[in-house]
């Protein structure tokens, strides 16, 4: 005994672009969260803010491969990330120090952020 089965599958083309326009603009959305959060939770070393402000970015020069980076541009930043021995004032971010950004990573006590913003940025780009 055979079976002959015959199936026919189509596209909606306009939908699945709208899909990854969602996942575009949700992505970007999200580093622009995680940046303004870094920011706000004041862990960065903070002199004369310059780090902070002015040369800590978010680069979307990868956006449509899914891949956006925070930059920061300074070339002591390596240095200041690195070397959380160091004595970092505490006059403007009061929890400045070394490696900032490992709340957000694995096992930090943010490391959810990023996945609910984009969740939710994306629910709300794509319509769902």
């Amino acid at each position: 005994m055979s079976f002959s089965v015959t199936s026919k599958i189509k596209l909606n083309l306009p939908v699945l672009k709208q899909l990854d326009t969602a996942q575009q603009t949700a992505l970007h959305k999200t580093t622009d969260a995680l940046l303004t959060q870094i920011k706000n939770t004041q862990v960065m070393p903070f002199d004369t803010g310059n780090l902070q402000n002015e040369s800590t970015f978010a680069d979307y020069s990868n956006l449509a491969k899914g891949e956006t980076k925070i930059v920061s541009s300074t070339p002591y930043a390596r240095r200041l990330y690195f070397h959380p021995e160091y004595n970092f004032s505490r006059d403007e971010n009061i929890a400045a120090g070394g490696k900032w950004l490992i709340p957000w990573l694995k096992d930090g006590t943010r490391q959810n952020f990023c996945q609910k913003a984009f969740a939710r940025f994306y629910k709300q780009e794509a319509g769902l």
